[in-house]
């Protein structure tokens, strides 16, 4: 739970710094899959950082998956909101209602009943059928992701978050399907799965932040990556709860959710008005407002 909650807080802080420089980059195709976007943002300094606190995020979040059931883990990546509206607050003294630090304490409160009713990780080993359905949900996301970037704002924004959020999803699972990289695990559709789903969900985050409500797309990658994973978890690969304390996990989880649902309309930017929108000129994203 340490590495699951290490992870967050890269996660989160790589959030504030991502979304600033996508911010401040051109706009693309308007194609959810836009590499062009990508590559103009990773020339800004903030995205680097941010790839590199990615990094070691991931790398703990795989720690973390080797011990801890999926929908734990998964609860504790959505936690990564909290992180980023207090890491906000803190580096772009962007100000937290009342509210929104009571969702920090309900996130708080539903990762320490997550902690308390958490078995270890399932035994199950999943099935081919369930690598080859990972490559096949990879793939998916990446062609419904080539077609949410050309959606109206609204529906866009929520589905392209969705499928990000479901792209890394896709990585969670997968890690678990993955025994080691020997030779053997080269022919595995799992590790071509999660090298997909994670470039696709970077892809998709990146161009939900950059246009579009920070709020719905947000949202729709907190579902994204929690709830369809935890099924999984527990359907397929045998995750489970301390014994007697099933309602608490489920408890736990809910409020973790929840708690970064609120969270998620943390920093959403003021429409812009007067001579800025009609130069077509975006939020400062030297902005608390825009930062988050």
């Amino acid at each position: 739970m340490i590495c699951a909650l290490g992870a967050a807080v890269c996660f989160g802080t790589a959030s504030v710094l991502q979304a600033v420089a996508a911010r401040a980059t051109a706009p693309g195709t308007g194609s959810g899959v836009d590499a062009a976007l990508f590559l103009r943002a990773v020339r800004q300094w903030r995205y680097l950082v941010g790839l590199g606190l990615d990094g070691a995020g991931f790398v703990l979040q795989i720690v973390a998956l080797r011990h801890l059931p999926i929908y734990a883990v998964g609860a504790a990546m959505a936690s990564s909101l909290a992180v980023t509206a207090v890491v906000a607050a803190r580096l772009l003294h962007a100000r937290l209602s009342g509210r929104e630090w009571g969702a920090v304490a309900v996130v708080c409160a539903g990762l320490l009943m997550l902690g308390l009713a958490s078995g270890a990780e399932g035994s199950g080993t999943g099935s081919t059928a369930l690598e080859f359905g990972l490559l096949v949900a990879a793939a998916l996301v990446l062609l419904v992701g080539a077609a949410a970037g050309r959606l109206p704002d609204g529906p866009r924004a929520l589905v392209l978050g969705l499928a990000a959020g479901t792209g890394f999803g896709v990585v969670e699972v997968a890690v678990r399907l993955i025994d080691s990289l020997t030779p053997r695990e080269f022919t595995n559709p799992a590790l071509y799965a999660l090298l997909l789903g994670g470039a696709a969900g970077f892809l998709l985050l990146t161009s939900a932040l950059q246009r579009g409500s920070v709020t719905t797309a947000t949202a729709g990658l907190v579902l994204g990556e929690t709830v369809g994973p935890a099924l999984v978890g527990v359907i397929w690969l045998g995750d489970r709860t301390r014994e007697g304390l099933a309602w608490l996990a489920v408890l736990g989880f809910a409020v973790s959710v929840a708690g970064s649902l609120a969270l998620s309309r943390f920093g959403e930017p003021e429409p812009v008005s007067g001579a800025g929108a009609e130069s077509g000129a975006g939020p400062d994203p030297s902005t608390p407002a825009s930062s988050s």
